[in-house]
């Protein structure tokens, strides 16, 4: 008599029918969650390629009839509005602070997670501390100290705050810390120096952190309008995001020209995912799985 074959978990009826409800109820809540992000996306694209007149029309076609690039050229021919300076305004201040950012925590990071210091265990603590306090506390004294030391209407008095944000050194010290102290005393027999044994040996193995915190950064400071407002003032240093409020306001908004505006801002992170899809799901995975 031929032994029963042996039928696995995942094959099994009843494993078909559970994981059949579970796809289907996780398609349920997200579907709708997707339509929310999805819509005003596209919204924006639709409206940006309509005519000014037509702005207002109800229902909304969600295809022009006819689709027009005026939007665009009146805002790239207007010189009052110098798009093209805040376009590449943002993109300098979101690389150079994002490469800022990634230099500062991953160096603060290798220090809390492999040096030791008098005092390391409190300062980290304090830093963790820092995070439950509101941004709006430290608005003010951010700004009184940016202006004794001479930055606003700098880059630098972007860069420098966002550089000291708790959250990227706290990342990369998890995963500093899960590297095996091994590796370290293999380099150190080899005749590695502190920085050596950082940017050789510790750095690549935290790439995936890297990449997340990246990510966040980059986004982070290409999207942030509240802070360059209050540090910024001169037309020629102002970035993206403020120039879209300029753009509205005034007597007459045109709509025509805002949305075309904010479609040229969403150009590069979209051009960013799709280029990075792979990298960016792999290095937010991989944020969670890092040592205690």
């Amino acid at each position: 008599m031929a032994p029963a074959a042996h039928t696995t978990p995942r094959s099994s009826p009843t494993a078909q029918r559970k994981y059949f409800r579970r796809s289907l109820l996780m398609w349920l809540i997200f579907l709708p969650l997707a339509f929310i992000i999805v819509i005003p996306l596209l919204f924006m694209v639709t409206m940006s390629f309509t005519l000014e007149a037509d702005q207002f029309r109800m229902p909304i076609k969600w295809i022009p009839e006819p689709p027009t690039l005026l939007n665009f050229r009146k805002i790239f021919a207007d010189p009052l509005i110098p798009l093209a300076r805040w376009f590449l305004n943002s993109l300098i201040v979101a690389s150079v602070g994002t490469l800022v950012i990634l230099f500062v925590s991953s160096l603060s990071g290798f220090a809390f997670a492999r040096l030791q210091f008098p005092g390391k265990n409190v300062i980290f603590s304090l830093l963790l501390f820092s995070l439950m306090i509101p941004a709006a506390i430290t608005l003010i004294p951010s700004f009184l100290i940016l202006r004794d030391l001479k930055m606003l209407d700098t880059y630098h008095a972007i860069w420098w705050p966002a550089a000291a944000s708790v959250t990227g050194v706290f990342l990369l010290r998890q995963h500093f810390f899960a590297i095996p102290i091994e590796l370290e005393d293999a380099a150190r027999v080899d005749g590695a120096g502190r920085f050596r044994i950082y940017w050789q040996i510790c750095l690549p193995l935290v790439r995936g952190a890297m990449l997340a915190l990246t990510i966040f950064s980059f986004l982070g400071l290409w999207n942030d309008l509240f802070w360059p407002l209050i540090v910024l003032s001169k037309q020629t240093m102002l970035t993206l995001p403020i120039g879209l409020v300029v753009l509205q306001q005034g007597s007459y908004v045109q709509r025509g020209m805002a949305f075309a505006g904010a479609f040229i801002a969403t150009v590069p992170v979209m051009i960013f995912y799709a280029f990075f899809q792979r990298q960016i799901i792999a290095g937010v995975t991989t944020t969670g799985m890092a040592g205690q």
